[in-house]
C-alpha cells in the first residue's frame, strides 16, 4: 500500500497546482510533492511474521514506543543444546533514510538466514523516515531502542521473556547497511562518546559494530563517486544519493554535516570516541567505495580496530538483491563472515 503523508516543515501552499508538482523524486522509490505529501510506492513487499520459519527461526514483531510507532521484528533461532545464550544483535535496515522497513521482504530472509546461519538474536527496527522525521529522528530512534532493551534485561518482563531469557546482553552487537550502517555507527559513537558513559549501558555490553556499504556522503565527490559505472538498476546512484541527503539532513545543512560527512572538521574526534572491534563490508562497484575505504582509514589512524572486506563484482545492496547466481555466492561469503565476526 502507498503512504502518504504530510511534512508542515515544507510551508508550502495547499491545492490542486501543487499537489501535481514534483520537487524530489527517487524513480519508484519515493515522490515528494510540492505541497508536502509524500508518495512510497510498494516496490518491495511487506511480508508479516510467520511464527516459526522452516530453518526454525522465530519471527516476531513487538512495539518498542506506540506514541512514535517504533516497532523492531525478532528473529530468534533455535535456542543450542548446550544452552548456551546468544549474541544479540541489533539491526537497521537501509533506504537513505527515506524508505524502506523492517518487514521488507528482503530484509526478512537476509536476517532470519542471519540469524539461523550465525547462531545470533536479531532485533530489525523500524526507524521513522525522512523527510517528514528527519536526522537525528532515527539515531533519537536507535538510542532509545537500545534504552528498551536495556530495561528489559533488568526487569525480564513475563511478555519478553520468550526472547530476552535467550539473550546474552553481554554480547550486544551494532549493525546495519546502507542508511542503516549509517545510523548504527552514530548510535554508537553516542555510546561511545564522553557524554553518555559506558555505564549507562549496563548490563548491556557493546562488543562489535557492522557496517555494511555504509551510507556517507561530503560535498568534493570521491573518485568511486565520481567514475564508478553503475548499471541502470543499481540500487544506489549518485543522483538518488543527493536526493536523499538533501530529503533527510536537517534543513539548511549540506553534506558535510556531521550526520553525512564523519570525516568533516577533521578525524580527531575519532580518538576520543570509545568504540568496539568494527566490522566494514564494502562493495568493490559501489559508488561509496573509496567513501567506505577513507573512513576505515580514518578509523584505524585514530588506533580503532577495524576490520574491512571487499566484495568483487558486486554493488551496492547485492546482499538483500542478490538477483544473478554471482552475487548470491557473495551473500553466503557476507554471511561467513559475519557469522566469524559475531562469535568472535
Amino acid at each position: 500500500m502507498t503512504t502518504i503523508s504530510c511534512d508542515p516543515r515544507l510551508h508550502l501552499q495547499e491545492g490542486k497546482a501543487n499537489h501535481e508538482v514534483t520537487v524530489e523524486e527517487i524513480d519508484g522509490l519515493i515522490k515528494v510533492y510540492r505541497d508536502g505529501r509524500i508518495e512510497r510506492p510498494p516496490v518491495v513487499p511487506n511480508v508479516p511474521c510467520a511464527g516459526v520459519r522452516e530453518d526454525g527461526v522465530t519471527a516476531k514483531d513487538v512495539i518498542i514506543d506506540k506514541f512514535t510507532n517504533l516497532w523492531a521484528r525478532f528473529y530468534v533461532p533455535i535456542y543450542p543444546s548446550t544452552g548456551s545464550r546468544l549474541p544479540f544483535l541489533v539491526y537497521f535496515h537501509g533506504g537513505g533514510f527515506c524508505v524502506g522497513s523492517a518487514a521488507w521482504s528482503c530484509y526478512h530472509e537476509f536476517l532470519a538466514n542471519l540469524a539461523s546461519k550465525a547462531s545470533c538474536m536479531i532485533m530489525s527496527i523500524n526507524y521513522r523516515l525522512a523527510p517528514e522525521n528527519r536526522l537525528p529522528a532515527a539515531y533519537d530512534d536507535g538510542f532509545n531502542t537500545l534504552m528498551w532493551v536495556k530495561q528489559q534485561a533488568v526487569i525480564r518482563s513475563p511478555e519478553q521473556k520468550w526472547w530476552s531469557s535467550q539473550c546474552n546482553f553481554s554480547s550486544l552487537l551494532l549493525a546495519g547497511d546502507s542508511a542503516g550502517a549509517n545510523i548504527a555507527y552514530n548510535v554508537s559513537t553516542r555510546l561511545g562518546s564522553n557524554v553518555t558513559s559506558e555505564s549507562s549501558l549496563k548490563p548491556l555490553c557493546l562488543k562489535g559494530i557492522i557496517l555494511i556499504q555504509p551510507f556517507f556522503g561530503g560535498e568534493a565527490r570521491t573518485s568511486s563517486e565520481k567514475n564508478m559505472i553503475q548499471p541502470a538498476n543499481s540500487a544506489l546512484t549518485l543522483s538518488a544519493s543527493d536526493a536523499y541527503w538533501r530529503l533527510s539532513l536537517p534543513l539548511g545543512a549540506n553534506r558535510d554535516h556531521p550526520c553525512c560527512n564523519p570525516l568533516a572538521n577533521g578525524t580527531n574526534k575519532f580518538r576520543d570516541l570509545q568504540l568496539p572491534s568494527i566490522l566494514v563490508c564494502i562493495s568493490e562497484m559501489d559508488i561509496l567505495k573509496d567513501r567506505n575505504l577513507e573512513f576505515c582509514t580514518a578509523l584505524a589512524s585514530a588506533g580503532k580496530k577495524v576490520d574491512k572486506i571487499i566484495y568483487k563484482g558486486v554493488g551496492h545492496a547485492f546482499q538483500i538483491l542478490h538477483n544473478s547466481h554471482f552475487s548470491q555466492i557473495r551473500v553466503q561469503e557476507m554471511i561467513s563472515h559475519l557469522r566469524a565476526f559475531i562469535n568472535q
